[in-house]
């Protein structure tokens, strides 16, 4: 089981920008399918950027195609999610999230299909 610890959450005004990482810990993220998942106040936790084993194939929610990236530095075994563009709608608790999936590159960017998630670290978008 991987032990997942995120970072770099906090207050930014809108347009700006913010890196989150999430260090792991106990097993090599190289092997896993990875994700971030963010929830806003009064809403469901979802899926914002989802990305294959080996870094083959990400996915993107629609709402933050063009402004996020999500990646993984194998060396440092940790996953980031760079967040340029930040609009009020971004804010929330963002979790990242890995499921072991060392033979295949198919995930799901839903909950219901990561095993190992973070403590959350917010995000605040205002003017």
């Amino acid at each position: 089981q991987v032990h997942l610890v995120e970072s770099g959450g906090g207050l930014v005004k809108p347009g700006g920008s913010l890196t989150l990482s999430c260090a792991a810990s106990g097993s090599i993220l190289d092997d896993y399918a990875l994700g971030w998942f963010r929830q806003a106040p009064g809403k469901e936790r979802e899926g914002i950027a989802c990305m294959s084993t080996k870094a083959s194939i990400t996915y993107y929610i629609d709402s933050v195609k063009g402004r996020f990236i999500i990646s993984r530095d194998n060396a440092k075994n940790t996953m980031y999610l760079q967040m340029d563009g930040l609009k009020p709608d971004d804010t929330g608790i963002y979790y990242c999230t890995a499921e072991y999936r060392p033979h295949s590159y198919g995930f799901d960017c839903l909950p219901s299909f990561f095993g190992s998630w973070g403590q959350g670290t917010q995000v605040t978008v205002v003017p």
